[in-house]
This record gives C-alpha cells, sequence and structure tokens, in this order.
C-alpha cells in the first residue's frame, strides 16, 4: 500500500503539516510513504490550452508530471490545507486545478481511468466558519472524484490559527487516530 500526503500549506512546520506528520508516522515504515509540499514546487498555474493531450496529462513540463505519477500510483490520498479566505490555500487550489487535464480524460475523452484510492482532507481553520470549511471540502470532494477516490474521511480542526497551536487540540489528534483504525491500522 502508498499513502501519498500533500501539503498545501506554504509554512512549514505549520498546523496543517503538524497534523500531516503525524498521519503519515502511522504508516511509516509498513507502508510506502511519501509526502509533497506543494510550496517546494516548481509548476504554473492551469494555462487552459487549446491544443490539449487527451490522455489525462497536462502537457506543461514541470515538477506536477511527478504530482500526476504520485497520485496515480497511491492507494490513500490525504490533503492537508488550511483555510484562506473561506478556502483552501492558493498552493492547493493551483495543484488542483492543473488536475483539469486528468478530468478532461476521465469524464469527457474517456481516455483515462485512474485507480481506485480513499482520500482524506486535513483542515485546519483560524475562526468557527462552517461555510469555509464547507466550501473548502466542496474543492477537495471534486478533486477526489477526479483522480478516483472516495471521500474516506475528515479531520476538521477550528480556532486554530498561531503557528504550532494544533498541538493543544487533543480532539483533533483524536479524529486522526479514529480514521486510522477505519484504514485497519493498529495505533501504536
Amino acid at each position: 500500500m502508498k499513502i501519498l500526503g500533500i501539503c498545501g500549506s506554504p509554512r512549514k512546520g505549520g498546523n496543517s503539516e503538524i497534523l500531516l506528520d503525524e498521519f503519515l508516522r502511522y504508516f511509516e515504515g509498513r507502508f510506502e510513504v511519501k509526502k509533497i509540499f506543494i510550496n517546494s514546487l516548481k509548476f504554473i498555474p492551469c494555462q487552459e490550452c487549446e491544443n490539449i493531450r487527451k490522455d489525462g496529462r497536462c502537457k506543461i513540463n514541470d515538477d506536477m508530471q511527478n504530482v500526476y505519477d504520485e497520485v496515480e500510483s497511491s492507494d490513500i490520498v490525504v490533503v492537508a490545507s488550511p483555510i484562506f479566505f473561506g478556502s483552501v490555500s492558493a498552493q492547493l487550489k493551483m495543484l488542483i486545478d492543473r488536475f483539469q487535464c486528468q478530468w478532461l480524460g476521465v469524464k469527457i475523452f474517456k481516455t483515462y481511468n485512474p485507480k481506485e484510492k480513499k482520500g482524506i482532507f486535513i483542515c485546519i481553520e483560524a475562526t468557527e466558519r462552517d461555510d469555509f470549511i464547507d466550501n473548502a471540502k466542496s474543492i477537495v470532494k471534486n478533486f477526489f472524484k477526479t483522480i478516483n477516490a472516495t471521500y474516506f474521511g475528515e479531520i476538521i480542526c477550528k480556532g486554530v490559527d498561531e503557528k504550532g497551536k494544533v498541538k493543544e487540540k487533543k480532539e483533533c489528534f483524536e479524529k486522526l487516530k479514529e480514521i486510522i483504525k477505519k484504514i485497519g491500522v493498529k495505533d501504536e
């Protein structure tokens, strides 16, 4: 089994990455675990190219080519993002937008059929705004549908802003453990 973590926060060692790393830690040594820190990738936003490939891949040759491979070969994809202006981070949205080519390959051209996988969303929100979280979830759910991932679970942490503050939110770590148990990995 392969687990892929995608960190959408621009801040290294921030709350989203803390929870993502804790999640991934449970699988290290037992399965293949990879993490992508989006802010360190070199890629451009979707250009809505007119002369597109029809095989589910983008024709732009940048770091996204590796991201497509990592997502496709994964059995579980965990997406972590803080809420920025009522949605996912710009970094995550830019990465998701680059999957437009895959959506076209699956839905329009019917030339691409990604393998089934599970999707998990980790979301950190500074306030208590459910509408912001719902908006972010809808974007991530659409991404998961495009990559053929079932929305398997979520870890939503509200009232967390200051770097490292998530460590004080025991309920977030309990939810994380619940999802891990649901996957079938025993707590150490």
